[in-house]
């Protein structure tokens, strides 16, 4: 049935919304994609919903063909299983849980390889049933603290999980570049630029895991690669650690007196003022206190990171090295609770005399020397050397990656970049199959430990993440693999003549098959024109003043290109370039 611009449930918005900060939020709300419900949640209207479903059906459709069966789980479900794996736990404060009038508890689902656990096992028990890999495309929930974005980042939104189960290591590898190869196919069928890096599992847990990241200035998400073909999420980035030195020939530690000297900034400027030695930002070890609290826990526990003087520690890339433990920086009642933390003066010292877990980054190895804190206002010790004046109780990596740094794997040096997370593969291993003992009788009749990869794509995600990459000063550009409409037609004038030939025209492109949406409103050619650059369908046929000379205007949305052509023959032509 074609669709009419004057019934059509949409109004165009002129203005951006006051809350949007990104162009995909924008664009999308202006021009009747989506509104907005509260924070994080969306309602999706014609246009959106049409955009969702192609991308739903490109991702359906590539699954299937890999061999993947679809099934259904319900959204609401109970506390147990996740109580089986501890992620009614884990999850913290981004799980929505509530009760039932009874008492009992739920959660609305944020992922769920329990459910998939449990059916597996509930269905399956010989080797024989084995490999098996399932999905559902259905709607999650998270309670984000702070959802952004628009639908970039909600608190409800659909999602493709799938998950493989097989009988061995070989297995499970054979099914996770299975999902590789078809998450390449999906993306690149959606006109997609992505970058495929290495990642955390995060709260899923497992081992080998790959994020799929489209290009984008507005990602939350910075990666880092290499020119040997390293790339990774910063959350993953491992730090090349320099080979140990002598602790025989460094001079001893002499602490000084370093008045109003609280910053790495302020300490440097005092230092090179103050003595014949010429020191940087890197020769000092800047110490940061945050706190901890293990899923579960009752007590905050304090933990020192320390970090050459010339990085900050990045916040994101901490708490994926303590995941699942929450993770906070101090505030002033912590500091007046333990006194022999003294702000800008804290050295390795006060906290290991105190019983504070001091993890160090990878960079600071033994027979190094370093200006840090003395523990005391003022002060600052010089020459302070690891593993000859004090021993960290480990290493972590928490310090911020630059664009520079030595690339792992010895290539050259790494640039950065930003993306938008689109897709998600994880070898799980049998930590869901160890929860629920899920295992298959083998041939010579011994259970065997089932393992399991979990493999996901964020499907509304990916309607911003494209309009994120295909979008101008005028509106959206979306590609053809996922527009809402093939061709828009738009009437250039009030008279019968034109729109009785508008009419026409699209009927002809319908009866070939394509998709269209017609701009029959009495509004003015100008607005139509605007609303036609703002809703984004790849081709614009304009019918004009030409079609009295039987002549139609083509204008491609993307490169702004316009043609004229025949009238007659218009829906073989367009059904052509349609078409490829």
């Amino acid at each position: 049935m074609l669709t009419r611009m004057s019934s059509l449930f949409l109004r165009t918005l002129r203005e951006d919304p006051a809350d949007a900060e990104v162009p995909s939020h924008k664009l999308l709300v202006r021009a009747g994609y989506v509104r907005r419900v509260a924070p994080g949640v969306y309602s999706w209207l014609p246009l959106g919903l049409k955009v969702l479903r192609r991308i739903e059906n490109v991702v359906r459709e590539e699954m299937d063909a890999m061999g993947a069966q679809e099934i259904q789980f319900p959204a609401l479900l109970p506390r147990e299983p996740y109580e089986a794996t501890n992620r009614w736990t884990e999850y913290g404060p981004n799980l929505f849980r509530l009760k039932d009038r009874k008492g009992g508890d739920y959660l609305l689902g944020p992922t769920h390889e329990e459910l998939f656990t449990l059916a597996v096992k509930g269905e399956y028990a010989s080797y024989k049933d084995y490999p098996v890999i399932l999905y559902q495309i259905q709607t999650k929930y998270r309670d984000e603290e702070r959802p952004r974005a628009g639908i970039l980042r909600g608190r409800e939104f659909l999602m493709k999980d799938s998950y493989s189960f097989d009988l061995s290591d070989e297995g499970l590898s054979e099914s996770y570049a299975k999902h590789r190869e078809a998450y390449v196919t999906i993306f690149d069928r959606l006109g997609l630029r992505y970058v495929i890096v290495a990642a955390t599992s995060g709260a899923m847990g497992g081992s080998a895991s790959e994020e799929f990241l489209a290009e984008s200035e507005t990602g939350e998400d910075t990666f880092v690669r290499g020119p040997g073909g390293y790339a990774a999420n910063v959350e993953a980035v491992t730090t090349p650690a320099p080979p140990a030195q002598s602790i025989e020939d460094k001079p001893a530690a002499v602490v000084h007196h370093t008045p109003d000297t609280p910053t790495i900034e302020t300490l440097v400027d005092f230092l090179n003022a103050h003595g014949d030695r010429t020191f940087t930002a890197a020769d000092t070890l800047k110490n940061v206190l945050v706190k901890t609290k293990q899923p579960g826990a009752a007590e905050w526990e304090l933990l020192a990171v320390g970090v050459p003087g010339d990085r900050e520690v990045d916040l994101k890339r901490l708490e994926a090295s303590l995941e699942p433990a929450e993770v906070a920086l101090l505030e002033d009642e912590d500091f007046a609770a333990n006194s022999f933390l003294v702000k800008g003066y804290i050295g390795p010292g006060a906290l290991q005399t105190n019983g504070v877990k001091y993890l160090v980054d990878p960079r600071i190895v033994t027979g190094t020397a370093w200006v840090t804190g003395a523990d005391k206002p003022d002060h600052h010790v010089v020459d302070l050397v690891v593993g000859r004046d004090f021993t960290p109780d480990g290493t972590i990596e928490a310090a911020e990656v630059r664009a520079g740094d030595p690339s792992p794997d010895g290539t050259g040096v790494l640039e950065a970049a930003r993306g938008i997370e689109i897709g998600h593969i994880f070898q799980l291993g049998r930590k869901y199959a160890d929860a629920f003992s899920l295992d298959a009788l083998g041939p010579d009749s011994k259970p065997v430990r089932i393992t399991m990869g979990s493999y996901g794509i964020g499907v509304s995600r990916l309607v911003a993440a494209i309009a994120e990459q295909s979008h101008d000063e005028s509106g959206l550009v979306w590609p053809r693999a996922v527009a809402p409409f093939d061709v828009h037609v738009v009437v250039a004038g009030k008279s019968t003549e034109l729109l009785e030939g508008g009419e026409a025209v699209a009927a002809e492109l319908e009866a070939a098959g394509l998709q269209v949406i017609l701009d029959d409103r009495k509004a003015s050619p100008g607005v139509k024109f605007a609303d036609a650059e703002l809703i984004g369908v790849p081709t614009i046929v304009v019918v004009g003043r030409g079609l009295a000379e039987g002549k139609l205007e083509i204008k491609d949305r993307r490169t702004g290109e316009r043609s004229e052509i025949p009238r007659e023959g218009v829906a073989e032509a367009l059904a052509a370039l349609v078409r490829g």
